[in-house]
């Protein structure tokens, strides 16, 4: 394996990390346009515990994800990890980049004396699960969504367990 630099991400990196973002859609999605990825990358630079890395080998883009610390005022005022939007370019896959990229991670949430470091995952997703579980991620609890672009369900009334 040829070595593996992980850093933020630069302004160039832009739409080689979109077209990395674009493998990882699903049939609906809609691609971020590059005007709006150089406003979220200009919110990101301002944000100090949110950071958007990129994985190079040989000067080229080959992984990306984003790594938000959260501060916490529960457990003792330890904050917590999360690591979003995964992606290696699919002729880099199984090669150690997203091995190298989550353990990047883990190690920052380390540094920042986090608690816990967190993902999600597509059900459908059972290879990356595999993955993760190989690097010590487990099952935790329920992961509960709702998408915010849609009405909410109306409640149906009180739930006859509690009255409420």
């Amino acid at each position: 394996m040829k070595a593996v630099e992980i850093r933020p991400i630069r302004r160039p990196d832009l739409h080689h990390i979109l077209a990395l973002y674009a493998d990882l859609e699903t049939p609906g999605d809609m691609a971020c346009e590059l005007s709006t990825a150089e406003n979220i990358f200009a919110r990101t630079q301002r944000c100090h515990n949110h950071t958007v890395y990129v994985a190079v080998v040989e000067s080229t883009i080959v992984g990306v994800f984003s790594l938000l610390i959260m501060d916490n005022l529960a457990h003792g005022g330890a904050p917590s990890g999360i690591v979003e939007d995964v992606v290696v370019h699919p002729q880099w896959r199984r090669r150690g980049v997203g091995m190298q990229m989550l353990r990047f991670a883990m190690e920052k949430c380390r540094q920042a004396n986090c608690y816990k470091l967190m993902l999600s995952s597509n059900l459908k997703r059972t290879a990356a699960h595999r993955f993760y579980e190989a690097l010590g991620f487990r099952q935790h609890g329920y992961s509960f969504v709702v998408l915010c672009n849609e009405e909410p369900p109306v409640p149906k009334g009180p739930d006859p367990a509690t009255g409420c």
